[in-house]
């Protein structure tokens, strides 16, 4: 049984439930010699259903849901029209299901009926997703591929040319309003787009609402259109569209209109060149032309207003008619019909069979039920599907059964497409891919591009032959349809409020992160030792930040340590070459070459501060600096107490206590207290080392290495030793300031401490506000300004006798002065 329109139109007569049908569609017609040509090749086929013969009946539903509708509860009911059998066939044939019907609106009324019987039909031309519901429609199978696929084949289209911005316009029926709700479910996650609008277009001219939906369509920014309608629709939308003068348009088309001739005119093609539509497979059916050939008059009854259609056909093809028509037939006119016309004589698309799209769909279709009854025939009993290992057979047929098999079918058509059924009676999708192009002479040519299929092993794949497809703009590209353009690395995207998914603006990532990909929808941190480029697109290394002997302030400090090395090995040759002059002699010149060599080496300590951290350098650093200010400060505590005895001695009585301030005991007080301070830097060491430390807190693009003190009490304990120390040579010296001056270095000590203890006072707060390289550089500051101090104020007058006053350089002069003065 087939459900086919070939008449577009219909009238009722006196009694409602007896329509008749007007006007003759013929490629309808050609669907139905489709089927007959299937059924008779199948026939034919000694391999496929050996000893069964397929018949078939053909319902015209004049494109009406009523007719079909009724034709569905015919069959259900048993009450279908008596077929004459061969003399050999006993009993009314089972019917093995049906073909049909061409819209999805009926196929949803006549399967749910022939649902309840579990009768199969295999549709065509039905692609309403929501056919694909198993608990609706347990009978339901087809050729055709769903709208859920061909929106998601519409999806890859957009997502292939980078189209995220796209209207769409549907038609209100099912066909329209589940391929709506599939482009709202699906075009978010598996595309990256969304719809700058949805309008259902009406199904009468109605010229206020189409001239609102164009309207729209002219504002709207997005500049690729889809269209989900029949061809009725569009040619509605487009008499506004050419009033309007809407150009600059990409449209894309359901199969629904791709292929309508009626749309293909010159005076549309400047909107619609170009279009892209999605088409049911084209396929190639050996000998259908020759079988179309057959088809003759005198082979039927001569009746052309019963139910022969080929002599409807006929009629209409030549413009003949076979008889005088009833009362109201005005279509047949003109001469009567011989029935010996020759088919290949005159224009008509009857026979145009390159371009077999639904008829490949039906010719699929019957071979599939043809499969399906053959697999159930070699059925071995007792290892059936069905209860009891029980198998089908044709004098018991029950539809549930032929179910069960057409679920299974697989097989390949000549043309080399595989056919079988999902779990939800869907057939393997495929579909082809046109373009409308409009060529220099004004003709207008539907190419296929490509084609978009889905397979068991690979998913499902877009093939598309860009370079032929027709652009009807003047770049000749494909266009940009987005609502915002694309955020390139180093942005993030931020949705527009109140906007659809694909509308937003693009936000630099802050600093320290990135995003090295287009349309990132978050920035993403860089590792701890890395920070984002100035185009935040990619990490890099922070910069590693430590007072280097390359950059200014290392040089100069460098150099300044340097300097006060050279001119305390200058001062020390100065006393070592004028050791046996008085004024060397008479200032203690064993404790003067300590105190240069300590000096020397408080100089040379500071170039432990400058240059990367390691660890021996954190370790040694300040223990360095600790013990060689210690051993300085130490030769001038004993030096101040040397003034003060040598004072105390020179009054009667007091000549004992030079006794206790020998070279012996002055070397020992030297030695005494520096080794408390080694003791002090080895406990700190042990317990607590300094180590070298990445700070990343000072600056977040920089690493600063810098050495954390370990144990803040061995850094204060070391400090505040050399302290007291200092503190207690100033007081000593205070006190021996107004000596006679011949022992009146006690001054010179007085002040050099006074600048030594000044230093380092202000040195605690700065460096504890120095941050990273600062502090390091604000210590070595305090190291070499407090070594200048005293290495300026103890031996810079000394020198300048010796070498610029060599005639105060006598013992007489000293003892001459001495004397004048007491």
């Amino acid at each position: 049984m087939n459900f086919f329109s070939t008449h577009p139109d219909l009238s009722f007569t006196s009694e409602p439930q007896q329509p008749t049908c007007h006007g003759f569609d013929v490629v309808g017609f050609r669907l139905t010699q489709t089927m007959a040509f299937a059924t008779e090749e199948i026939n034919r086929n000694s391999n496929l259903l050996p000893n069964v013969t397929l018949g078939y009946s053909v319902y015209d539903n004049c494109n009406t849901l009523g007719i079909g509708f009724r034709a569905a509860l015919s069959l259900a009911s048993g009450l279908e029209e008596q077929v004459t059998l061969h003399k050999t066939c006993v009993g009314t044939p089972p019917v093995l299901g049906i073909v049909g019907d061409s819209s999805s609106t009926r196929s949803i009324a006549i399967s749910t009926v022939l649902g309840l019987y579990r009768v199969p039909m295999v549709s065509y031309f039905s692609t309403c997703s929501c056919l694909s519901d198993r608990q609706k429609f347990p009978s339901f199978f087809r050729t055709i591929p769903s709208d859920a696929f061909q929106v998601r084949a519409m999806i890859q289209i957009l997502k292939y040319f980078g189209w995220t911005w796209a209207g769409l316009l549907i038609s209100d029926d099912d066909y329209g309003l589940h391929a709506a709700r599939s482009f709202q479910t699906d075009l978010g996650p598996s595309g990256g787009g969304c719809l700058a609008y949805t309008e259902i277009l009406p199904w009468s001219h109605n010229p206020a609402e189409l001239r609102r939906i164009v309207d729209v369509m002219k504002k709207s920014t997005a500049r690729v259109v889809i269209v989900f309608a029949h061809e009725g629709h569009m040619i509605d939308l487009m008499e506004e569209v050419v009033i309007q003068n809407v150009t600059g348009l990409q449209w894309m088309a359901s199969e629904a209109w791709t292929s309508a001739s009626v749309l293909q005119t010159p005076h549309l093609m400047p909107y619609l060149g170009g279009t892209l539509g999605i088409a049911i497979r084209r396929g190639e059916i050996p000998g259908l032309r020759e079988f179309l050939l057959q088809i003759h008059p005198d082979l039927h009854h001569n009746n052309s207003y019963g139910n022969n259609m080929v002599n409807q056909f006929w009629e209409y093809t030549f413009k003949c008619r076979f008889a005088p028509p009833p009362a109201g037939w005005v279509e047949a006119g003109g001469a009567l019909c011989t029935g010996q016309e020759n088919l290949e004589n005159v224009e008509t698309e009857f026979l145009d069979i390159s371009n077999l799209r639904p008829e490949y769909n039906v010719y699929k279709a019957v071979y599939a039920l043809a499969y399906a009854l053959d697999e159930m025939l070699q059925c071995e009993p007792g290892r059936g599907p069905f209860s009891g290992h029980s198998c089908g057979n044709l004098q018991g047929l029950e539809p549930w059964q032929l179910v069960y098999y057409l679920q299974k079918v697989n097989f390949t058509t000549p043309f080399g497409d595989q056919v079988s059924f999902d779990e939800n009676g869907d057939v393997l999708p495929i579909y082809d891919i046109m373009n409308w192009l409009w060529l220099p002479d004004g003709r207008i040519k539907v190419q296929n591009v490509g084609e978009v299929k889905k397979s068991a092993f690979k998913g499902e794949e877009l093939t598309l032959d860009e370079d032929k497809i027709f652009w009807n703009f003047e770049s000749k590209e494909p266009p940009r349809s987005v609502c915002s353009e694309s955020c390139p690395p180093g942005t993030r995207m931020a949705r527009k409020k109140g906007k659809p998914e694909c509308c937003f603006d693009c936000i630099l990532c802050s600093e320290g992160k990135i995003s090295n990909s287009t349309d990132s929808m978050e920035c993403i941190s860089c590792p701890v030792d890395f920070w984002s480029s100035p185009q935040r697109d990619h990490c890099v290394p922070k910069k590693i930040d430590f007072l280097s002997y390359h950059e200014p302030l290392g040089i100069c400090l460098t150099t300044t340590s340097l300097l006060g090395t050279i001119i305390c090995a200058v001062v020390l040759g100065i006393f070592i070459f004028h050791r046996k002059t008085p004024i060397v002699r008479a200032n203690n010149s064993e404790l003067s070459f300590q105190l240069l060599f300590s000096l020397k080496l408080c100089f040379l300590c500071s170039l432990l501060f400058i240059g990367h951290p390691r660890l021996w350098t954190c370790q040694l650093r300040h223990a360095a600096f600790g013990i060689s200010f210690v051993l300085c400060v130490s030769c001038i505590l004993v030096k101040t107490m040397v003034v003060l005895a040598v004072f105390k001695a020179s009054k009667p009585g007091g000549e004992a206590s030079l006794k206790w301030f020998g070279a012996l005991q002055q070397r020992g007080t030297v030695f005494t207290l520096t080794c408390i301070q080694a003791a002090i830097c080895t406990a700190w060491l042990v317990s607590s080392s300094p180590t070298p430390h990445k700070n990343t807190q000072y600056h977040n693009d920089k690493i600063v290495y810098e050495c954390v003190v370990g144990s803040t009490v061995g850094f204060a304990v070391l400090l505040g030793y050399i302290g007291l120390l200092a503190i207690l040579s100033f007081l000593l010296a205070f006190l021996a300031r107004n000596l006679p001056d011949n022992f009146n270095e006690a001054k010179l000590i007085t002040f050099s401490m006074l600048v030594f203890c000044a230093v380092w006072v202000a040195f605690v707060p700065a460096y504890i506000s120095s941050p990273g390289k600062y502090a390091d550089a604000v210590e070595v500051f305090a190291i070499l300004a407090s070594s200048f101090g005293l290495l300026v104020a103890l031996f810079g007058p000394k020198c300048y006798i010796i070498l610029m006053r060599p005639e105060r350089n006598t013992k007489k002069a000293i003892m001459g002065r001495g004397t004048s003065k007491s």
